[in-house]
């Protein structure tokens, strides 16, 4: 069975971008290059729900280490190519994490998934023991319950890493209206919930789709 306890996560507003040069990017230049890099595993895009300028491309990674080989160094970093700057120069980045998985620990993205959920956030420094514990103890194992819910996984960022947020946690979903469920809204509706909500910081939320070419 995979593994994989690492995860880059990258997330675009291509509004003001030509939609068709976005997606040929991705598809025929961009999601490629890293589909060669020893160490990458399920690369999958998702397109958002609510904003469908929204879009979000999720590696796993066997371990954090791969975005540190000269393979991936080749592709990234200052290497990329001019195609990826003209690109992303006319895009709104909303996010760019890299991390190691918490919860569970090391478990590969299961393919195939028709929703997903991003939320990405930093975290007050007076509240943030409180917030790792409910998430790890109570957030994540409740909505991992929820019925629709494929998986569910959290990482954090070392502090070398490359990103714009600390926290990430992600969940592969049945479809999105899993998140409109009485279930999932009783999930995170909690006591708990409530008393860590006020210390978090820069959040973004994606709720998105499985990308599919020319749909």
């Amino acid at each position: 069975m995979p593994t994989a306890s690492g995860i880059l996560a990258v997330g675009f507003d291509f509004a003001t971008a030509h939609a068709d040069e976005f997606h040929d990017w991705y598809d025929m230049e961009h999601i490629p290059e890293r589909q060669g890099v020893p160490g990458f595993g399920l690369c999958e895009r998702f397109i958002g729900v609510d904003n469908p300028t929204e879009a979000l491309a999720i590696y796993d990674l066997d371990t954090l280490a791969v975005l540190r080989t000269e393979a991936y160094k080749a592709v990234a970093y200052e290497n990329v190519s001019p195609w990826s700057k003209r690109v992303t120069s006319m895009c709104k980045r909303l996010v760019r994490f890299e991390g190691t998985q918490t919860v569970p620990g090391n478990m590969a993205a299961p393919a195939g998934a028709g929703g997903f959920l991003l939320n990405a956030m930093n975290c007050a420094p007076e509240g943030e023991d409180d917030f790792n514990k409910w998430y790890e103890e109570e957030h994540l194992p409740l909505l991992s319950a929820v019925p629709g819910t494929i998986c569910a996984r959290r990482y954090v960022a070392p502090a070398d890493a490359v990103t714009t947020h600390k926290y990430l946690a992600i969940y592969h979903l049945e479809s999105p209206d899993v998140t409109r469920t009485e279930a999932w809204a009783k999930a995170v509706d909690t006591p708990w919930t409530a008393r860590v909500r006020p210390h978090m910081r820069d959040r973004v939320r994606v709720l998105s789709k499985r990308y599919v070419r020319g749909a």
